[in-house]
């Protein structure tokens, strides 16, 4: 991976933030999968463990919350024992995901699994990423009154459920669609939430980009990751990538820019140069 110039490496970065994959980017690149592998384990760790740093005491006023399922291996379904054999993980893998309305910043994420501890381990780490007291607002989902209650003394934060009612037409309900939504209900938890943004249409539409921009989240594909070590990297190039390099469409700037955390539009050689940055930092 070290005889890679940094274009070519800025290239294999640039194809795998566009949702290709990691077979089709060796094939247009020239690169060998095991290099493209290796190349996004020490960018992703590096910008993993960049976030973490700097996305730190931000001033934000509302927060939407939901999760993105994706599996590694194999479907929970098909796993079999023998998945297991090497330590590996094999199964569904819901990935959490913590957006600022007004800034689009993507504050966090966590891939685990879909239950109350996943989910409070995500908002306690999002709660210390956190300037001053916000609204939130999550899906109707029963795991995340415990983990709110865990993470939040009540008379911190303004906390509402937007919970939606879906149809019972037998004919609604499609392979990769929900049944028709034929309501939604505002439930205040704790505080005092703004009912006009008691909403989770950003973090939704944060969803479809993670499954636009990453092929391991593509449905139906055969793209899906096999370890989920490759899994969390390429989550974290990603979402790094999205707060720092992309700039927003309605904001005209990144969302790291809108609140504050960066000056500047970076590059995809800012994102490889982390990497180069957190090996030089591992061998000091």
């Amino acid at each position: 991976m070290n005889r890679l110039s940094m274009e070519k490496k800025v290239a294999v970065i640039s194809a795998l933030v566009e949702g290709w994959s990691v077979r089709s980017t060796s094939r247009l690149t020239g690169v060998a999968k095991g290099t493209i592998l290796r190349l996004l384990a020490e960018v992703g760790a590096a910008c993993a463990k960049y976030h973490d740093a700097v996305v730190r005491n931000v001033p934000a006023k509302r927060i939407q919350v939901d999760e993105a399922w994706s599996f590694c291996f194999a479907k929970a379904k098909n796993v079999k024992d023998k998945h297991f054999e090497n330590g590996g993980y094999a199964g569904d893998v819901w990935t959490f995901v913590a957006i600022e309305a007004q800034t689009k910043l993507v504050l966090g994420w966590l891939p685990g699994r879909r239950d109350a501890a996943c989910a409070t381990e995500f908002l306690q780490d999002i709660k210390g990423r956190l300037a001053n007291r916000v609204q939130l607002t999550t899906d109707g989902h029963k795991m995340y009154l415990q983990a709110a209650a865990d993470t939040f003394d009540w008379n911190e934060v303004d906390y509402a459920m937007l919970v939606k009612i879906f149809g019972n037409d037998p004919e609604g309900q499609k392979r990769y669609s929900p049944a028709v939504c034929t309501g939604c209900e505002k439930n205040v938890i704790t505080g005092n939430p703004d009912p006009a943004h008691v909403s989770t249409s950003y973090i939704e539409r944060q969803n479809l980009s993670m499954r636009m921009g990453m092929r391991r989240f593509t449905r139906p594909t055969n793209a899906f990751s096999k370890k989920l070590a490759n899994h969390e990297h390429a989550i974290a190039l990603f979402y790094v990538h999205y707060n720092f390099v992309r700039v927003h469409q309605t904001l005209r700037v990144t969302p790291a820019m809108e609140a504050g955390i960066s000056q500047y539009v970076w590059s995809l050689f800012d994102i490889v140069n982390l990497a180069v940055d957190h090996s030089r930092s591992q061998a000091a």
